[in-house]
């Protein structure tokens, strides 16, 4: 999913990403906003894996939800 789609359907992302990463914050959120990258910064600091681990977990969510 490029970045222009992310963002531009964040709010109605947000719902799935709450469920997929129940741990993130009203704050983390408020971080994000519609960030990719920053989404997968905070799954790597939350979850305290590598980053290439994070992005395979969003890329993960991304394809379950665009099938």
């Amino acid at each position: 999913m490029n970045k222009d789609i992310f963002e531009g359907n964040w709010k109605q992302f947000k719902g799935e990403v709450q469920r997929q990463w129940g741990e993130l914050t009203d704050d983390q959120f408020d971080q994000i906003a519609g960030s990719r990258d920053k989404l997968i910064g905070i799954i790597q600091e939350n979850r305290g894996i590598a980053r290439d681990e994070a992005e395979e977990q969003v890329k993960a969510w991304e394809d379950s939800i665009a099938a």
